[in-house]
């Protein structure tokens, strides 16, 4: 599938990159990481990043501002997106051509070709893979502006090699993008900005938390919540799996209301829990998944469910 991508990009001269709403480093680095090397290597296309940028994201790029014109005759590409409810700009089936990859489950099989592979550990992982065959068939050359991406989202997917995600695999690659030219410091020193002003929050989770006898826990985190301790909703992702190490956990819910509706950010660590983002309008992998709900009412609905999950797994 690779090799059928690579010629596909090479037939166009506009491409348009997307990724999903809410984006976290992965997002971005899988995005942002395959739209440098593109343009390095193909500096006569127009290759565009689509999406509203989000500003938690400021260390590592922007998106591009693309008009509706764009789209015509263009191969659209859409990564570390799982169902086309969560691509950021509707407009991605505007174009000639759509191609997605990802590595959540393909549950939603949109695009006219899919690289899709669930044992990776973040769709940055699959576009260096993709630069690899790249490198072999077309003399592909990585930019450090791409490797820097790439390896951000790494890093932010496995929760800095520490997820379960993380394989030989994934430490090879790491291995290669570091050798390339950017500052890691300065990277990491974003990602634990990005971190140390959610450590408040971090310990308010702690506190908060309910779980019942089963294993299965919840914690809401309100809008009052979130300006007391200064956050956004979309940086709270980077504490989903704060819970994961609380003795007797078996899986959680953490609810993060938003002005329309509530993010529902789920894990596990063993009941399969995707199945439940289903029902509430979302999905991912069956220990790691999201949702939405659009009340409190039905908020309390999905931890009903994942109480009788963890209540009827082994």
């Amino acid at each position: 599938m690779n090799s059928q991508i690579i010629d596909t990009i090479k037939q166009y001269e506009t491409i348009i990159i997307h990724r999903h709403v809410r984006p976290d480093p992965d997002a971005y680095g899988s995005q942002l990481g395959l739209k440098y090397i593109l343009q390095h290597n193909y500096p006569e296309k127009m290759i565009l990043a689509a999406g509203e940028h989000d500003f938690t994201m400021e260390f590592l790029g922007t998106q591009d501002s693309v008009a509706d014109e764009d789209y015509i005759g263009a191969l659209v590409i859409v990564t570390d997106t799982a169902n086309t409810e969560r691509i950021d700009d509707q407009r991605y089936s505007s174009g000639d051509k759509l191609i997605k990859i990802d590595h959540h489950p393909n549950d939603d099989a949109y695009g006219d070709l899919l690289l899709v592979d669930t044992g990776a550990s973040s769709s940055s992982e699959l576009i260096y893979e993709l630069f690899e065959v790249g490198q072999i068939q077309e003399n592909w050359e990585l930019p450090p502006t791409a490797a820097r991406q790439l390896y951000a989202g790494i890093i932010g997917d496995t929760g800095r090699f520490l997820f379960p995600s993380t394989t030989q695999k994934t430490f090879r690659i790491a291995g290669e993008l570091i050798k390339s030219d950017f500052d890691r410091n300065a990277l990491h020193n974003g990602m634990y900005e990005m971190e140390r002003k959610l450590l408040h929050l971090q310990g308010y989770i702690y506190q908060n938390f309910k779980m019942d006898e089963n294993g299965a826990a919840y914690v809401k985190i309100t809008l009052d919540i979130l300006k007391e301790f200064g956050v956004t909703a979309t940086e709270t992702s980077l504490l989903v799996s704060s819970l994961g190490n609380v003795k007797g956990m078996k899986a959680w819910v953490i609810f993060i209301e938003e002005e329309n509706e509530i993010r529902v950010r789920l894990r596990s660590k063993g009941p399969v829990i995707n199945e439940l983002a289903k029902e509430f309008n979302g999905g991912g992998h069956p220990m790691a998944s999201g949702a939405t709900a659009y009340s409190w009412e039905e908020a309390e609905q999905v931890i009903g469910r994942l109480k009788e999950i963890c209540a009827s797994a082994e």
